[in-house]
């Protein structure tokens, strides 16, 4: 992986250079250097193999209550003049924002250590020792295995990141943050075509992720997971993995929005007015929260407008405490603005944290008479922003529990529900776990889990 990153003093005086190209009334600069290493695989073998670095500078103008934007990768004087004009030439083409808020001044930021060598270190050579190490792991996964281990097809993906990202405004704030993360998936697949089994790992450092595991862990769920049975879709007692919980639960975060609740729009408006804050929504061992300065999270300190993040515990013991306030809102309403988060899918940049027990996924089979336990979802969509009900599929291993065992495995499901209601019907909750840089999330298991109907994907 290519260590081209900015460093502070860099991006500050580009910063600089942009800022002074401007005759805007207000203007605001945010950069990201970014540098990546990709390795994939399949087949038993790497089939592609890339080292990435690029710069993005975009510009934010705005003139007389209008603001536009243009984004650059080159960083000669010509061209980021053109941009800064083009951003100018926009903004003044564009209706005035009735909800525009003035660019920030200086901000105080406390520093996030997030960075790691080990990841900036991790080149081609590296990346094809722990793809080697990983698939012959899954010819000798342990156990016995009805088929020959080395008949499995595994493919999956490494990638390695370095990010700097800066803020720079007009009126004298200037915010820079550094990270890295890493993440690796595989999944393999028998020769029948029947049995998948998936597995992953992510975070900050490359010390976090045993190829090997994942390895393992992918080639036992293919064999567990070899010609599944249909059920009947209907409401199951589920247990869902971690990495399902963390497919799941950011719809829940992305619904987190102040003005849809105030307007009552959404789950957390009160019928007659006003917001759910302070009502008990779950069940009381949810504890929901971002944090960028937990170390298990390690997120960005500040959001695109510069707007320094602090920890935001949205749920605690089930209640609801808060919701994401943009800075207009925030203003509209005579509150703080949290920032980061509340606008979809996507997670806030302070990282997410969803707090839970001790209790491993095998202890929670074992206190399970009958349910069924998700590996992960996969193509998950939006159904209705009143209730955060969301759809999608089960995938790489699906399997049946009877008497506190795993009896079968069986096919995979179509899924309606929603990560709040099922929050609100939550049997018991498992240990966190890193999942992937900025993302803990533990095991669930739920009570009456809705699946709609079957599906054929494996």
């Amino acid at each position: 992986m290519p260590d081209t990153l900015m460093n502070r003093e860099t991006m500050q005086a580009l910063s600089k250079r942009v800022l002074a190209m401007s005759s805007a009334d207000e203007t605001r600069v945010n950069i990201t250097s970014a540098a990546s290493g990709n390795t994939r695989f399949a087949a038993g073998d790497i089939t592609t193999s890339g080292d990435v670095d690029n710069t993005l500078i975009s510009i934010t103008s705005t003139v007389d209550g209008r603001r536009a934007s243009t984004t650059t990768n080159l960083i000669d004087d010509a061209s980021l003049k053109r941009a800064v004009d083009t951003a100018l030439r926009l903004a003044k083409l564009s209706p005035r924002d009735p909800e525009l808020v003035p660019e920030l001044g200086p901000q105080q930021y406390q520093d996030v250590i997030a960075s790691n060598s080990d990841v900036s270190n991790l080149g081609a050579t590296a990346r094809a020792r722990a793809v080697e190490q990983l698939i012959t792991a899954t010819r000798s996964p342990g156990g016995a295995m009805p088929i020959d281990p080395a008949s499995l097809f595994v493919a999956g993906f490494l990638e390695a990141n370095g990010t700097a990202d800066c803020v720079a405004t007009s009126k004298g704030l200037f915010a820079y943050h550094a990270s890295t993360d890493v993440s690796l998936s595989c999944t393999a697949r028998t020769p029948d075509g029947t049995g998948s089994g998936y597995a992953s790992s992510g975070g900050r450092s490359w010390t976090s992720i045993d190829p090997s595991a994942l390895g393992r862990r992918a080639a036992q769920k293919a064999f567990a997971s070899r010609n599944p049975v249909a059920i009947e879709p209907g409401r199951y007692t589920v247990i869902l993995e971690p990495r399902a919980v963390a497919d799941f639960i950011p719809g829940l975060v992305g619904s987190l929005n102040a003005r849809s609740a105030d307007e009552g729009r959404s789950a957390f408006s009160r019928k007659g007015g006003g917001t759910k804050i302070g009502e008990k929504i779950v069940d009381e061992r949810v504890t929901l929260l971002s944090d960028p300065f937990d170390p298990d999270l390690l997120g960005q300190p500040f959001d695109t407008d510069g707007l320094p993040l602090k920890r935001v515990v949205w749920i605690e013991n089930g209640v609801l405490k808060n919701l994401a306030y943009s800075r207009f809102w925030a203003q509209k309403q005579g509150v703080e603005p949290t920032g980061g988060a509340g606008g979809g899918f996507g997670r806030n940049p302070a990282g997410l944290k969803l707090t839970g027990g001790s209790k491993s996924v095998d202890q929670l089979i074992a206190e399970t008479p009958r349910g069924v336990l998700v590996t992960h979802f996969f193509y998950i969509r939006s159904l209705d922003q009143r209730t955060v009900l969301l759809t999608g599929l089960t995938r790489d291993g699906t399997f049946l529990i009877e008497n506190g065992k795993i009896s079968k495995s069986i096919k995979n499901f179509r899924w309606n529900d929603s990560p709040l209601l099922s929050l609100a019907r939550l049997a018991d909750i498992g240990k966190p776990e890193p999942i992937e840089a900025g993302l803990v999330m533990p095991a669930l298991k739920i009570n009456d889990f809705t699946f709609s109907s079957l599906s054929d994907a494996v």
